[in-house]
């Protein structure tokens, strides 16, 4: 059988017509556009936009409470008023949470030095205090712990030689940072017994360092924010005044 060449030709063309193409990167180029006065913002967008800022900014600055002085996160070596305050809140917020599901009792909190990102200045208090003090979207966690785990916990507040916020828990550290006593509601650690210790997920997932929390019996997601127990702790406190005090100290 003859072929015809035309068929031939339009065979070859429609196989090469569906040949993929490839390309190479071989150069990536950028252009500055700096940030000035000379950029002109725009007005549809701007009183669209003005109503909600208002309104957030409103929200921001309603006067929740009223700070007896000023408090910042360096006062103190191994405990701090604005750390004691901060993790106590955490306690009267979450623990009636935790009791309403549970039936138990948070044993005690423990928070992180870092965590703390501003002071609380003297004076009125506000929404905008509490996103200050903590921006993060950290929330609540309770985990269950064995006393030994608790231990660990103890262990690594030594070592950390810093004023990590903790509340329910005393500490008691000699001149070379060992352990004379150590609280946990006012009672020796139980290392058989489960305690039930508040904290952010940040922490319980490693951050800070904090590995004592793994393994663990259970875990608690109060699905509420530290940030949001602390507006609720302001709402219902019309003067906080945190101290200083012995939960965490050192005998020279």
């Amino acid at each position: 059988m003859k072929i015809n060449p035309f068929f031939i030709f339009f065979f070859v063309l429609i196989i090469f017509s569906c040949k993929k193409e490839h390309y190479n990167l071989n150069k990536i180029e950028g252009k500055l556009i700096p940030i000035t006065d000379t950029l002109y913002s725009n007005l549809e967008v701007e009183a669209y936009v003005k109503p909600f800022r208002e309104h957030v900014e409103n929200d921001l600055d309603n006067v929740l409470s009223y700070s007896y002085k000023t408090y910042s996160k360096t006062d103190g070596e191994f405990n701090t008023a604005i750390g004691n305050f901060m993790a106590d809140a955490v306690y009267e917020q979450a623990n009636p949470i935790f009791k309403s599901r549970t039936g138990k009792d948070i044993d005690m909190v423990i928070l992180n030095h870092g965590g703390i990102r501003s002071i609380i200045s003297k004076g009125n208090i506000t929404s905008r205090t509490a996103y200050e003090i903590m921006p993060f979207e950290n929330s609540i966690v309770v985990v269950a712990l064995k006393g030994k785990n608790v231990h660990g916990l103890v262990n690594y507040l030594v070592e950390a030689k810093s004023a990590h916020p903790v509340s329910k828990l005393k500490l008691k550290i000699d001149k070379d940072f060992n352990v004379i006593e150590a609280l946990v509601n006012n009672e020796e650690i139980d290392t058989s017994k489960t305690y039930f210790v508040a904290t952010n997920d940040y922490l319980y997932s490693g951050g800070g360092n904090m590995t004592f929390f793994k393994p663990n019996d259970s875990l608690y997601d109060l699905n509420y924010k530290i940030r949001n127990a602390l507006i609720d702790y302001f709402k219902k406190t019309d003067t906080i005044k945190p101290v200083i005090d012995d939960r965490f100290i050192q005998i020279k």
